[in-house]
């Protein structure tokens, strides 16, 4: 293949063309190999799904620490010893804190259907009897958008920086639209730009005047899930909400779907007591409990607030390496040719990468076609419109090693050229 002496862009008419003509090939040869990978969403893999498998054998009874029989009805709050284990890192006291059923998600969209109907706290109106937007950093997680999508409810991009949504454009927003009642939040490895949210940033999130129904959606999905020995501490946001008068303005979220089973996992939310029994008195009419026994599973199996962290450092062994292949298949195969900007993530389960204004959705579709499966170009934004159509996640985590390798080199091959075929067009 020509040897990449400068980036695509820099490159003359002939050169591009040599080296347009060199990537074809390349495909070509892609394609003929018959590949079926896919590395389209972040799943824990099967090795990692194992380090779980002790649960089948929880729990070990099922009476709780204070002898409660967790087989029958009842405890709506969940187990206090799994709310204890998680309260630290999520920082939330236990009883602000509800373990509930398997989905973070679920949670959050019956937040939203309550606030909808029912309206919240501080506020005059149910959401439903009134415009609603949502604030939406991009890129972003595309299951926040669909349930945005799913009841009607606008969403507004905000650009992200390294340190979180960029607050000036949030201040404008909020300023000149009192539409808005929330905004989606991943304050800690932002799926999946990895951005850590800057206790500056959480400040003013918290503190910027705002609608009194309006609410920050905190999904601290990766709070446990570092890939680095460089952590960032926890930004206890119930408490800065409290010091600026704002202490309802939070509601939290989390789950174990990417530490145990994601499909027999548990789900929390937290937030202030008016937050919480407000969630409590809603879904009184729609659960008369969560499955305990599975919460005493959990609260077995991790034991405690250190139990959670040797589990999570077994899932980084095995998931740092697939990281780092990530990054050495873009820094070996486009950083050359100048053909892609990337995040290194400390943490999470993702990796963004933006490449050519203008082609990330047929680079996607080239991978496509030879047999690699990655997330649609554009799903990082609301509506699945990138403006520049240039974002593409890469969700290394689910394939072994051996096949994410494959699919990354295949991936670049179809970036390279779908690159090449833009820039040629262009001069043409």
């Amino acid at each position: 293949m020509t040897s990449a002496a400068a980036p695509l862009t820099d490159l003359d008419t002939e050169a591009l063309r040599a080296a347009h003509a060199d990537f074809a090939r390349a495909y070509d040869e892609l394609k003929a190999a018959g590949l079926a990978l896919d590395i389209t969403r972040g799943k824990p893999s099967a090795e990692q799904l194992d380090l779980s498998n002790a649960l089948l054998d929880l729990p070990d009874g099922y009476r709780d620490a204070a002898g409660t029989d967790l087989r029958n009805y009842g405890g709506p709050n969940g187990l206090p010893e799994l709310r204890s284990i998680f309260a630290d890192a999520l920082r939330v006291p236990v009883p602000q804190l509800l373990a509930l059923g398997n989905s973070s998600l679920t949670i959050m969209h019956d937040t939203i259907a309550q606030a909808l109907l029912h309206g919240v706290p501080g506020g005059e109106l149910p959401w439903a009897n009134q415009p609603v937007s949502f604030l939406a950093p991009v890129p972003g997680y595309d299951r926040h958008f669909t349930i945005c999508e799913r009841f009607g409810i606008r969403m507004i991009p905000v650009p992200m920086n390294e340190d979180g949504p960029d607050i000036e454009t949030v201040r404008t927003l909020l300023a000149t639209d009192d539409s808005i009642k929330g905004m989606w939040c991943v304050p800690v490895y932002s799926n999946p730009s990895g951005a850590v949210y800057s206790e500056e940033v959480v400040r003013a999130l918290v503190s910027l005047p705002a609608a009194d129904d309006f609410r920050l959606f905190w999904d601290n999905a990766y709070a446990v899930h570092h890939l680095s020995d460089e952590r960032p501490e926890p930004i206890d946001v119930l408490a800065i909400a409290a010091e600026a008068g704002n202490p309802d303005r939070p509601l939290i979220f989390a789950s174990t779907s990417k530490v145990t089973f994601p499909g027999a996992g548990v789900a929390f939310i937290g937030g202030s007591e008016a937050n919480i029994a407000w969630f409590q008195h809603n879904s009184a009419a729609q659960s008369i409990g969560p499955d305990k026994l599975n919460q005493l599973r959990h609260a077995q199996f991790l034991k405690d607030e250190a139990g959670l962290t040797a589990h999570m450092e077994k899932h980084r062994a095995i998931i740092e390496p697939k990281f780092a292949a990530v990054d050495a298949a873009f820094r070996n195969r486009l950083a050359p040719w100048g053909a892609g900007s990337w995040n290194a993530p400390k943490g999470g389960y993702f990796v963004s990468l933006d490449v050519l204004d203008g082609c990330a959705k047929r680079a996607v579709q080239l991978a496509k076609e030879a047999g690699i499966a990655v997330t649609p170009a554009g799903a990082t934004f609301p509506y699945g419109e990138d403006p520049r159509d240039a974002n593409i996640r890469i969700a290394p985590t689910f394939p072994p090693l051996d096949e994410l390798t494959t699919a990354l080199d295949g991936l670049c091959t179809a970036i390279l050229l779908a690159e090449s075929e833009a820039l040629l067009a262009e001069r043409n």
